[in-house]
């Protein structure tokens, strides 16, 4: 990211659209920089702010569709680190998959440094989310397609808050396409996933720490 780009990115916000009373704070999980495949990915578009803004607006999403408690904060131990295995920041075929199979080996660590739940019975759901993030639902194999069957909601819910945070890149038309989607998006979501996105980034390159960066953005959303 830089300043120019950013601005570009700043002035086609989508329209606003009245948002429910937000939980406070809001969830988010910050993934370890020692998580990530590469020395530079920790700070690149596919980072720690990414994966920490998508474990927030996995939050939220599940929220909208009433999902429980366990199974989202299970979910949202996914989304901070399903991109933690990508070896760069194209396309990187395959990437879902090697980011589920750390997570299954790490996810006591994982856990641990989050202190958040990822019981041993939704360690394979979750996975799979991890896994088929970046698997369009056409080019799903018979494997992929009864493994998807089996944790629908999770995998779902995963490809949309990832979605949601491609506000960060540059052009628009690689922003969120609903039509791409299985899950029903609110209308307010997305430009608060766009705040969301924002406001993190000016603050990094403004100077901030990363924890800072993504504090400053989560306390804009509530505060306006």
């Amino acid at each position: 990211m830089d300043q120019d780009t950013l601005a570009r990115i700043a002035g086609n916000r989508p329209t606003a659209a009245a948002a429910p009373t937000l939980p406070h704070p809001l969830p988010m999980l910050v993934p370890d920089a020692a998580w990530f495949a590469r020395l530079e990915a920790p700070d690149s578009i596919h980072g720690i702010r990414h994966g920490a803004r998508v474990s927030l607006l996995v939050h939220l999403l599940a929220r909208e569709h009433r999902l429980d408690d366990r199974r989202t904060t299970a979910l949202a131990v996914g989304a901070a680190v399903h991109d933690c295995q990508r070896r760069n920041d194209r396309a990187d075929n395959g990437h879902g998959k090697r980011a589920a199979d750390w997570l299954t080996r790490h996810h006591s660590t994982v856990t641990e440094h989050l202190e958040s739940d990822l019981p041993t019975d939704l360690l394979e759901p979750v996975a799979t989310a991890v896994a088929l993030h970046d698997v369009a639902h056409s080019a799903f194999t018979p494997a992929q397609t009864d493994a998807y069957q089996r944790a629908r909601p999770l995998v779902d819910l995963l490809k949309a808050a990832d979605c949601l945070d491609r506000y960060r890149l540059p052009l628009t038309r690689w922003w969120p396409d609903a039509s791409q989607l299985r899950v029903d998006v609110p209308p307010w979501l997305y430009p608060l996933a766009f705040d969301l996105a924002v406001h993190s980034e000016q603050a990094r390159l403004d100077g901030a720490t990363q924890l800072e960066a993504l504090d400053h953005a989560r306390q804009r959303l509530i505060t306006g």
